[in-house]
């Protein structure tokens, strides 16, 4: 089986689809008859996308092509972001022709749209896609991409809505990362160093940290360490600013903060030890508080599209989740976390709430997809 994945970003994009593409490995591995060989991979990104460093650690071959967004771009930017996207097209027209995929994997980025046109059949044959998509609602990218998609995956039912004339729209959920479920909880409060029965809230806001978080944590901390332990991922941008605060914690409070810059092996750790966390509302939390059903205080990004606050508004609807505005968050942190914190009935309705969401075999789903559809353009069975 020959796969090309088409994806950029991080949490929304190269995580689910590295998520995806380890499932699929492990399908074709488990195959009496079918060596890993049996599976090529081509990723394709942007150029210059954060995403290459990602993906080539996998050891995953990697190709970039030119590629820029339209929508919302400013009039001086639009011309050249439009000779971009054609340069994309026949970038991508030249590695279909080389690397002759039997499926095509999207999981978003404005990357994906000129290999998309590309393999519609303007360069001899069509090549089947796949859609993921991994917030509640897709972006225009998305929507672009969903025209031509054979298949679209979405995280959850309200996805739907945003698809009504496509005839083939699987619910899947967010496929999260294996090595997130390798923690019990008190290895995993071990490995940190948290206190066994001790309230434990883990606070983050992405990989590059969200200064307003951060920065109303800072001003709780005091009184929140008086009650409860706090994991904090602060990002590396912001780590001159978490030792500062450190310092200036109390003796007999400092050892209940626990910051790190960032988390990757242990992040799962932290998920597993938390018995409430704060964060962002990107795709992500659709997939990893669910898995752990951890409830959550979200805090949509507020200088974007509204991506964060629909994903955010699916799990409040639900009951696992509580929404805290960003302009809000200096006044409300502390009293919105101390509430909960001394409310353990809705705490326990909240973690019941986040667990009916969750579809671990996500990423088993997507890849089962993808056979189909390798299948379907004459590739052989390994599914």
């Amino acid at each position: 089986m020959r796969l090309l994945i088409c994806a950029g970003g991080t949490g929304g994009g190269v995580y689910p689809a590295l998520t995806v593409l380890h499932a699929l490995r492990t399908k074709i591995e488990n195959l009496a008859n079918h060596s890993p060989e049996a599976l090529s991979v081509l990723w394709v990104g942007g150029a210059g996308g954060m995403e290459a460093d990602l993906v080539q650690r996998k050891q995953i071959p990697y190709q970039s092509i030119p590629a820029a967004g339209v929508h919302g771009v400013g009039l001086r930017s639009l011309p050249g972001n439009i000779v971009k996207l054609g340069r994309g097209y026949l970038a991508a027209r030249r590695i279909l022709r080389e690397f002759d995929p039997q499926a095509l994997f999207f999981t978003g980025g404005y990357v994906a749209v000129p290999m998309a046109y590309a393999g519609r059949g303007w360069v001899g044959k069509r090549t089947p896609s796949l859609l993921y998509v991994p917030d509640i609602e897709p972006g225009m990218a998305l929507k672009s991409l969903a025209r031509s998609a054979d298949a679209i995956a979405v995280t959850a039912e309200d996805s739907r809505k945003y698809f009504p004339r496509h005839a083939h729209v699987v619910v899947t959920g967010y496929p999260t990362r294996p090595e997130l479920m390798d923690w019990d909880k008190e290895t995993a409060r071990r490995t940190l160093g948290l206190q066994d029965g001790l309230f434990t809230l883990l606070v983050f806001g992405g990989s590059k940290g969200a200064q307003s978080i951060n920065s109303a944590l800072y001003q709780a901390l005091p009184d929140l360490l008086k009650e409860i332990q706090v994991v904090h991922i602060s990002g590396q941008g912001n780590w001159s600013e978490v030792e500062t605060i450190r310092q200036n914690l109390a003796g007999d409070l400092v050892e209940r903060y626990h910051p790190y810059p960032y988390l990757h092996d242990e992040m799962g750790a932290a998920l597993c030890s938390a018995d409430l966390v704060v964060s962002r509302a990107g795709a992500s939390v659709l997939g990893e508080c669910p898995l752990f059903g951890l409830p959550a205080v979200l805090v949509p990004y507020p200088y974007a599209w509204r991506y964060q606050k629909i994903n955010a508004d699916y799990l409040a609807q639900r009951g696992g989740a509580v929404i805290l505005a960003d302009v809000d968050l200096e006044e409300q942190l502390l009293p919105v976390v101390l509430s909960l914190v001394n409310s353990p009935n809705k705490l326990e309705r909240m973690q019941a709430a986040m667990t009916s969401l969750a579809r671990p075999a996500a990423s088993q789903e997507i890849a089962h997809l993808l056979c189909e559809l390798a299948v379907e353009s004459g590739g052989n069975s390994l599914c």
